[in-house]
């Protein structure tokens, strides 16, 4: 078969186009002017249910952190969900309203600041016009770590996120979480073994919620850290030399943490942060002598009178 650029000449672009199956347009009949076109969103009838949560998730978007340990102002990037409420008498709502208001916040400087969460829900709910709407957004929270010994210093990360709803006629609700990484070393293997004991990184997840109208004056990622750092067997470091090795390898010897330990001790430490009003605490060891995973989790409410501890 001789070769259709026989001549060093490819056919035009448009001919390329059609050779892999590319087709003219085909002339329609319907409006392509806006105020024409059927709004199917907009149609009232019996839905026969009420919509708590629409809207889209997935979004990944640049956001400004604020953070009391060095960097004290990067950027990262947050995944995100926008929603929300639709009453039964509503067919849908205007998705794109949603993103048009994270583009218009994105121009002024989004930031991760519980103020500007509670004004974006706030102004997301008035311009969709629903009583209800929530933001939650997730991000990599990088901060400055230093070697225990030498000093040298990198940066560690930890995945915060935060989820902040309005509805009309009630107080705003805020709830934060970090999933932070440290090291446990295992009790039992201390205690039956004649030398050295196994141990493990250990991820602690800490939900709290707080009250936007009086926020912590300080940085709720910072707090939550060191309740998960101060507590466990070691923390973690991005730069280590040998002095700084054995250092930490003894600290965790001198500390070992069930993670039944860790979800109680970290749980004490926001037990008595006055800017909790709830938490939860899970722990997950993921064992170097198994292939499973060791769990655990409290979750306790400071505003229920009578709640056991």
């Amino acid at each position: 078969m001789k070769s259709i650029h026989a001549n060093n000449m490819l056919p035009p672009k448009p001919e390329r186009h059609r050779l892999f199956g590319s087709t003219d347009p085909i002339p329609g009949s319907k409006p392509t002017v806006k105020e024409q076109m059927t709004d199917l969103q907009n149609h009232h009838a019996d839905y026969l249910f009420p919509i708590q949560h629409v809207g889209v998730s997935n979004v990944r978007h640049p956001i400004q952190v604020h953070s009391d340990i060095e960097p004290k102002r990067q950027t990262s990037i947050a995944t995100m969900t926008l929603t929300t409420s639709l009453p039964q008498a509503s067919k849908g709502i205007n998705m794109s309203r949603l993103t048009e208001q994270l583009e218009m916040y994105r121009q002024k400087g989004l930031s991760s600041e519980l103020a500007d969460m509670c004004d974006f829900v706030h102004e997301l709910a008035e311009r969709m016009g629903q009583d209800k709407a929530e933001i939650t957004i997730s991000f990599p929270w990088f901060y400055e770590r230093t070697a225990p010994v030498t000093g040298f210093a990198g940066l560690n990360h930890a995945e915060a996120t935060i989820q902040t709803t309005y509805e009309k006629g009630q107080p705003y609700r805020t709830i934060v979480s970090l999933n932070a990484a440290v090291t446990t070393l295992c009790p039992c293997s201390k205690e039956i073994s004649e030398y050295s004991a196994h141990n493990q990184r250990g991820r602690v997840t800490m939900t709290v919620e707080i009250d936007p109208a009086s926020p912590p004056a300080h940085d709720w990622k910072a707090m939550l850290l060191a309740a998960a750092e101060s507590n466990a067997s070691s923390a973690l470091h991005p730069v280590l030399k040998r002095p700084d090795e054995k250092r930490v390898t003894e600290q965790a010897y001198e500390n070992p943490r069930f993670v039944e330990d860790m979800v109680r001790l970290v749980a004490a430490d926001l037990y008595e942060m006055d800017d909790v009003l709830a938490f939860k605490v899970e722990c997950r060891n993921e064992e170097s002598i198994h292939l499973h995973d060791a769990y655990a989790i409290i979750d306790f409410d400071k505003r229920k009178e009578g709640a056991a501890r």
